[in-house]
C-alpha cells in the first residue's frame, strides 16, 4: 500500500462538516462510486469538471473523514471509510446511498455520472 495522507479523527467530524460534504451531488456520486471499490483512483471521473475542481471535492470528502486517500506512485487512491463513519454517524451513510440509489438507479458496470456526464474508473 502507498504513502497515507493526513485524515481527521472521526470524533472531531462534526455533523455540519459530514452534511456539507454530502450536500454536494458531485460528491455524492464520489461516494456512491466509492461505496462499490476499494481503491478508487481520483482520475477515475472522465467528466467536463476540471481537475482542479475534482481535487477540491477529493478533499472535502477527505476533511469530513469520509474516504481515507493513499498515495500510491503518482495518483491517490481513496477507500470510502464506511465502518468507521457508520460508528460516528449511525444509518447516515446507508441513508444517503439509499437516497441517491432511489433517485438516479444503480451504478452501471462502475460507471457513475458525474454533473450528467458519464464516469468511470480509469
Amino acid at each position: 500500500m502507498g504513502k497515507s495522507i493526513p485524515h481527521p479523527e472521526l470524533e472531531g467530524v462534526t455533523i455540519d462538516d459530514a452534511l456539507k460534504a454530502l450536500a454536494d451531488p458531485v460528491r455524492r456520486e464520489i461516494v456512491r462510486l466509492a461505496s462499490t471499490q476499494d481503491e478508487l483512483p481520483c482520475n477515475a471521473f472522465t467528466s467536463k469538471i476540471p481537475k482542479s475542481t475534482m481535487s477540491y471535492h477529493w478533499r472535502v470528502l477527505r476533511e469530513s473523514g469520509l474516504i481515507r486517500q493513499t498515495s500510491a506512485g503518482t495518483q491517490r487512491l481513496n477507500t470510502l471509510r464506511r465502518e468507521e463513519f457508520a460508528a460516528r454517524f449511525p444509518g447516515l451513510l446507508e441513508a444517503v446511498l439509499a437516497s441517491i440509489e432511489r433517485d438516479t438507479g444503480p451504478i452501471e458496470s462502475g460507471h457513475a455520472r458525474v454533473n450528467g456526464v458519464r464516469a468511470g474508473a480509469a
